[in-house]
């Protein structure tokens, strides 16, 4: 397969498991399309295109020709120099790679990823806030990242990648979007009545029960373990954590439980004062499903070779 279909059904496989209702994400790219032709040529250059097919801002292609045959891949959670480094000595040692596949973004990926936040407007729509709650309390979040990211040395593992001739991309929302589809459809289904329930479920998922293997395990962090249900807010895509004062109005709309990967110290609280009950389900386990996921689509196009390392361990979800 071509690096360049790779990418593409990893944007299409993401937009086909987006929380969004399809139309904001069309009108999200027609409005991408009109802002780069209304640019003069100057300003054109620094436009970056692939937003103009592409409407996650945190997965590209960060190096390589996207015309190269890829048979085989190494995935991990985070890739950097010291990966990059790794998978040149490897293949110095036999082992075919052709592409190296890194969750978390680098490079341009990582300088806008803040940019994907805005899909969790609508996930919080859907709970009942008002768009313009919703939208108003993530502006300011997003300025928070932004300003965040916009000091850190985004390029570095890149010219890792590019001394070394490796070809490198990034896929984060997409997989994120997928992980967050795979376990809203689980609790829909299931139903759990209680957080204990809800946790029996995640430990039957492999990547979890791999965590759990090493001490990391899918963990009640506010709560306890006959607390009851009624409904459940999942927070796995969006870029990063949301607004500090989202919680109280999901309170207010019902919500008493939370799924998230990761909670800061900060989100916690908020969600102890707002008595929301809280599973923190491993931030890399729960990478790891949306990766396999992701690779679950992929090689059913095409058979590829997979190797695992920074954090990434393949299961399948056939």
């Amino acid at each position: 397969m071509k690096l360049r279909k790779i990418y593409q059904e990893v944007i299409k496989k993401g937009i086909e498991a987006d929380p969004r209702p399809r139309e904001v994400l069309d009108s999200y790219l027609h409005t991408q399309k009109k802002s780069f032709d209304l640019l003069n040529s100057r300003d054109k250059e620094f436009f970056d295109q692939d937003k103009l097919f592409n409407p996650f801002s945190d997965t590209r292609i960060l190096f390589g020709d996207q015309d190269l045959e890829i048979r085989s891949l190494i995935a991990g959670i985070d890739i950097d120099g010291s990966e990059l480094l790794l998978v040149d000595r490897l293949r110095e040692k036999g082992t075919d790679i052709d592409l190296v596949v890194s969750h978390h973004p680098q490079g341009k990926a990582y300088a806008h990823f803040y940019e994907v936040m805005d899909l969790q407007t609508d996930v919080f729509y859907d709970t009942g806030i008002s768009l313009s709650s919703a939208q108003n309390l993530l502006q300011e979040r997003k300025g928070e990242v932004s300003r965040r990211v916009s000091g850190a040395n985004h390029q570095r593992a890149l010219d890792f990648a590019s001394w070394l001739k490796q070809p490198f991309m990034c896929m984060h929302t997409p997989c994120d979007n997928l992980a967050y589809s795979f376990i809203r459809e689980l609790t829909a289904k299931e139903q759990p009545k209680t957080l204990g329930s809800l946790l029996d479920l995640l430990m039957n998922i492999p990547e979890y029960r791999d965590a759990a293997a090493h001490n990391n395990p899918p963990r009640i962090t506010v709560g306890g373990k006959d607390s009851r249900i009624s409904k459940i807010h999942i927070e796995f895509t969006g870029g990063t954590e949301g607004p500090l004062p989202i919680y109280e109005k999901l309170s207010a709309q019902g919500v008493d439980t939370i799924v998230a990967m990761h909670q800061s110290e900060q989100h916690h609280k908020k969600c102890k004062e707002a008595n929301i009950n809280v599973i923190v389900a491993s931030h890399i386990a729960s990478d790891n499903l949306g990766v396999n996921c992701m690779l679950d689509h992929l090689l059913a196009q095409e058979q590829l070779t997979v190797y695992e390392c920074s954090g990434f361990k393949r299961f399948s979800h056939k």
